[in-house]
């Protein structure tokens, strides 16, 4: 009777933990939704800047899982390289150290104060802001309440005959038994798939006297590898970086737990040595106060040393999981990778990645143009029909892209969204919409030189006319994804600008309809010129399109 009410008071106790950590993220999250961005798009080669973004974006989403995986996604889809990558997920194991901190404060006894406090403005509160607010306290409450009510249930065990021979293996001061608690931290956290609520329960059986700090510290080590499987899983499917990356996560954080062991007792007496006072000595109430912030300091220490360690080694690794996860020469195609679900995802986090999705599209646009550039502005050595067959693999590629943007963006509007995050993710369904169409007619302009030649449809005032068009009509598109991008966009200035660029085609397609009567064009060219003129005509509504998407 006794260890069913110890079971479930330790899976009640779990459950408010979770559930508190969930919330506290979204929270989190959706008040700081623009500090994710933010960071994410600062990521560079500087292998610095990468960690930085990590230990930043983990402490804003407090789980080191999250980021692990946002990470491989964006692998995946092309956004981030490989050692950009590595670089976010050692940040990514600094930035969860922050999570036991947060546990380690001992104010348990506050959770339902904070409950309490919270529960009026996530409740009541008029702003979106106000809301989230009173979700991070609720949240952080019940995070205390549910440790609290773990380490309370813990309590009965430090005197059960049976439980302290189970345990007495692993309470040893050996390497045997250093190894075995490694073990099961890792086991522990595979399971639980979450190294945040097994460190939770590790510093509640901590403060609870149930196990001594040397027991909790080696079961600390296995969580950190225990974490790694999230991205392995998230990886499967994957393309050869993003299976890279998640396995330079694993090999990363086994190396660390593995030089630590070397030396563990060490490790132990140095934390010891660090924070003031003993581990394991009972305060006047029968608590462990001490042992949290040692559990807690040990987690700071390993991941920060091994990250400052293997800053340099990072160019190293990236050859280590290259070589153990050769390519096999199978062409792969770039894809926005569906994570499991994106409303598993809170959506500062999942918009940020569709954002960089659509950088991904832009850049695509780009390369489209600059082949309309060679064709019929700068010439080229290259062949019309190579020009041609690029032009299509391109705007295959923005079909691939416009369907899956489209498809995870919908499923990001099925999660609650503040209307800042509605009115994003409404505007990223029209611009790659509209990005998509442009990307059409730009194939098509290309294309229309496998009806005529080049040289035989623009020549004399005809090519004229149509280079100058062409060079508005860019540079319109041009400047307004600038200013959406930047938010800078001034609409009825764009508006007036895309009226001039439409009056300009239709006086074209007037003039040109009098050289028609001279005989200088025959009739197919003729054909041709005009659709070219309406195609130029298409990009620049579809641009316009994209000018008002977000307004």
């Amino acid at each position: 009777m006794e260890a069913f009410k110890i079971l479930y008071s330790v899976l009640g106790g779990l459950g408010i933990f979770f559930y508190g950590m969930k919330n506290m993220s979204e929270g989190l999250q959706s008040v700081a939704g623009d500090v994710v961005k933010t960071a994410i798009n600062t990521v560079t080669k500087n292998r610095i800047t990468a960690v930085l973004v990590g230990t930043i974006v983990t402490i804003v989403v407090q789980s080191s899982s999250v980021t692990t995986v946002m990470v491989v996604g964006f692998v995946n889809a092309g956004l981030m390289n490989l050692t950009q990558a590595i670089g976010v997920i050692f940040g990514a194991n600094i930035g969860t150290t922050i999570t036991g901190w947060i546990i380690s404060i001992k104010i348990g006894k506050y959770g339902l104060l904070l409950i309490g406090l919270g529960i009026f403005p996530l409740l009541f509160g008029k702003s979106n802001k106000a809301r989230q607010i009173g979700k991070i306290l609720f949240s952080v409450g019940m995070i205390f309440f549910g440790l609290d009510i773990m380490s309370n249930a813990f309590k009965p065990l430090r005197t059960m005959p049976e439980f302290l021979d189970m345990i007495s293996y692993f309470s040893a001061q050996t390497y045997a038994s250093y190894f075995a608690c490694i073990i099961v931290g890792c086991i522990l956290t595979v399971v639980i798939q979450s190294s945040s609520a097994m460190l939770g329960i590790t510093m509640a059986m901590a403060t609870s006297g149930v196990i001594e700090f040397h027991t909790a510290a080696a079961l600390v080590l296995g969580e950190n590898i225990g974490t790694t499987i999230t991205a392995l899983l998230a990886s499967v499917g994957a393309n050869i970086t993003a299976k890279r990356a998640a396995r330079a996560h694993a090999i990363f954080n086994a190396l660390g737990v593995l030089v630590v062991f070397s030396f563990f007792p060490y490790y132990i007496n140095f934390i010891d040595w660090v924070v003031p006072g003993e581990a394991n000595l009972r305060s006047a109430i029968g608590e462990f106060d001490n042992v949290a912030v040692h559990i807690a300091t040990g987690h700071t220490i390993f991941n920060v040393t091994a990250t400052i360690i293997f800053i340099p080694l990072l160019g190293i690794l990236a050859r280590i999981v290259t070589k153990i996860t050769p390519d096999h020469g199978v062409k792969e195609q770039h894809h926005l990778v569906m994570l499991s679900d994106p409303s598993t995802l809170v959506p500062a986090t999942a918009l940020a990645q569709a954002d960089l999705e659509m950088d991904k599209l832009k850049d695509i646009m780009g390369r489209l143009y600059a082949l309309a550039d060679e064709l019929f502005i700068t010439g080229t050595k290259k062949s019309t029909a190579e020009i041609i067959m690029k032009a299509k693999d391109y705007e295959s590629i923005t079909d691939n892209i416009q369907k899956e943007v489209t498809v995870y963006t919908v499923k990001i509007m099925e999660s609650p969204l503040s209307e800042k995050e509605s009115i994003h993710a409404r505007g990223i369904l029209k611009e790659v919409d509209e990005l998509e169409s442009i990307a059409d007619y730009i194939e098509k302009l290309i294309t229309y030189s496998e009806r005529t030649p080049i040289k035989k449809l623009l020549k004399g005032e005809a090519k004229d006319d149509f280079t100058k068009l062409y060079k508005d009509v860019k540079d319109f598109y041009t400047l307004t994804i600038d200013q959406v991008s930047s938010s800078t966009i001034d609409l009825s200035v764009t508006l007036r600008k895309s009226e001039q660029l439409r009056m300009s085609a239709e006086n074209m397609r007037a003039k040109h309809l009098e050289r028609i009567s001279t005989g200088d064009f025959d009739a197919l060219t003729a054909l041709t010129y005009s659709d070219m003129i309406v195609a130029l005509r298409k990009i620049r509504s579809h641009t316009q399109n994209v000018a008002q998407a977000y307004s």
